[in-house]
């Protein structure tokens, strides 16, 4: 992920200059009558945290630095204290290293996300790459040390993707989950975590709809953002869509460091009114200048000293 702005259009540069930005900012058939197909009972779905142990905080992206072995600055993030929860992206090919990263945010006290995140197809429809996504969690989830919180595929689907293929999509990905995991799964809203009335419909009006009622549908508030469902730049009325599912929201990352006229602020404002979390994007792993810490893994990510960046305000005043 370079810059949040790169990675909202990364379908449309990848067919430009595709492997160029790896240091940057991520079938099975249909069930039947909208219901997932039955868990295989084997292994044992594994506890999760309560669910409602999840409050603010903020985003890390560390699979793209020093072939993910940054310095995390565990003993400066745990200086602030309205920083509770970490969103942790991690590239397929990172499993080893999520561990350490899962298990040392865990030994900091923080409750952990850990959020699937393939660069290479951000924004796709293909549920092929959803269903990799689950099968990902499926053969890793208890590996990583398990008792963290699922956030199934970053940003999958795009603003064109219809209801019922979401739906449709996420209730084959989501059976596969459950396997072996129990908790609360995340599933950011599609169109780069933006499409409040799509995931409605999916959840309440399709065919099929989501089935799994023990979902968080995650909002991803940027100052360029676009519900197509709606036909409008983003606004804090939209967050009603997902309160309208039943389900519980999140914003699953905000921040202002790309160009729009969002007004993102009075977003998480009215999302934190609705009792939300809200996990600001992010204490460090951007590619561009929303790096709540100093230096940046993009300058120097075996920096054994850090401090707080100009940005860091402008995150944890919203927490």
């Amino acid at each position: 992920m370079m810059m949040k702005n790169i990675k909202r259009s990364l379908l449309f540069l990848v067919s430009i200059c595709l492997v160029s930005m790896l240091a940057c900012s991520k079938k099975s058939s249909s069930p039947t009558n909208g219901n997932p197909p039955p868990p295989n009972p084997t292994p044992n779905p594994t506890p999760v945290a309560n669910k409602d142990s999840i409050f603010n905080g903020v985003n890390l992206q560390p699979s793209y630095y020093n072939n993910g072995n940054p310095n995390f600055a565990w003993d400066l993030m745990k200086a602030q204290p309205k920083i509770k929860t970490v969103r942790i992206e991690i590239e397929p090919d990172k499993a080893a290293q999520a561990k350490n990263w899962i298990a040392s945010a865990k030994a900091a006290g923080f409750t952990v996300i850990a959020t699937y995140h393939k660069y290479t197809v951000l924004g796709s429809d293909n549920m092929d790459e959803l269903t990799t996504a689950a099968n990902w969690w499926k053969n890793n989830y208890v590996a990583l040390g398990g008792n963290f919180i699922i956030n199934l595929m970053n940003e999958w689907g795009s603003h064109n993707i219809s209801p019922s293929a979401y739906a449709t999509a996420y209730n084959n990905a989501i059976s596969i989950v459950r396997t072996v995991y129990a908790g609360p799964i995340i599933v950011d809203l599609p169109g780069w975590g933006q499409g409040t009335y799509t995931a409605y419909q999916a959840c309440k009006t399709s065919n099929p709809v989501i089935a799994d009622t023990n979902i968080i549908l995650s909002a991803h508030v940027y100052p360029n953002g676009w519900n197509q469902g709606r036909n409008h730049n983003l606004r804090a009325s939209d967050l009603d869509d997902i309160s309208n599912t039943g389900r519980r929201g999140i914003i699953g990352e905000f921040g202002n460091g790309v160009n729009g006229t969002v007004d993102w602020s009075g977003i998480i404002d009215y999302a934190k009114s609705k009792g939300w979390p809200v996990l600001g994007w992010c204490w460090n792993g951007d590619g561009g200048t929303m790096n709540m810490v100093s230096p940046s893994w993009a300058t120097n990510a075996t920096a054994t000293s850090f401090s707080l960046s100009n940005y860091f305000t402008v995150i944890y005043n919203k927490l």
